[in-house]
């Protein structure tokens, strides 16, 4: 397990005035969905083609490659008409595995306490959004959510950045963004955001991967407001 080389220090809450939140690294456990898109996507496919698993899988691996960190690799209907098989049916079917990550719920039942708006930044589909939601209740604890399919660009991207800015009004210097993708911190940050968050435990089911370039946490414990 590596170790962060910018441990956490004692955040000052008392500048923190917004709070963004991804979804699922972040909240919710990334176990769905890399169970989702590694092995029931592939499974699917395997059987529609009528090829072995492994076969399938490195070739849909091959075409996600080709759309990574584009607004087509977290669009459901572009891989829906892609692979031509019915990608929401399939979310349902993996429903079961949809969880809330341990400790999140305390976190933002302290920040609903001191009345701090928490905003949900996802590059989720807004089918999956709801789908959720629907599993875990937690659209409860969110005042707003921003996806990226909404605003026309996705989170690695200045212009997602630049859109929810023109939109809500946010202070950057004022705002805390967690999130277990290094990229989209770092263009967070490149954009004003003033304190990244890194999550370094976003799969229950693998190690830690701590960040070396931003404050990085297993769980909420860590950054708990006072």
């Amino acid at each position: 397990m590596n170790q962060p080389s910018h441990p956490v220090l004692p955040l000052p809450w008392q500048t923190i005035k917004t709070v963004l939140l991804d979804m699922d690294g972040t909240l919710l456990d990334l176990h769905f969905d890399d169970v989702f898109f590694r092995q029931t996507v592939p499974q699917a496919y395997a059987e529609k083609k009528g090829i072995p698993f492994a076969d399938a899988r490195a070739e849909i691996l091959a075409v996600y490659k080709s759309c990574e960190g584009t607004l087509a690799w977290y669009d459901l209907d572009h891989w829906s008409r892609t692979l031509e098989m019915d990608i929401p049916r399939l979310k349902d079917r993996a429903a079961h595995l949809i969880a809330i990550r341990p400790h999140v719920v305390p976190f933002l039942d302290k920040l609903k306490t001191q009345r701090r708006p928490v905003i949900l930044v996802t590059n989720a589909h807004p089918y999956a959004v709801a789908l959720k939601f629907k599993k875990t209740g937690l659209d409860a604890w969110i005042d707003t959510i921003f996806c990226s399919h909404d605003l026309g660009h996705p989170k690695e991207t200045p212009g997602f950045w630049q859109s929810l800015k023109k939109i809500t009004g946010l202070r950057p210097e004022e705002t805390l963004l967690a999130d277990d993708m290094e990229s989209i911190l770092a263009t967070s940050q490149s954009q004003g955001i003033a304190f990244p968050i890194h999550m370094a435990f976003p799969n229950s089911q693998q190690p830690p991967r701590f960040s070396q370039r931003f404050p990085s946490i297993i769980d909420f414990r860590e950054i708990m407001p006072p």
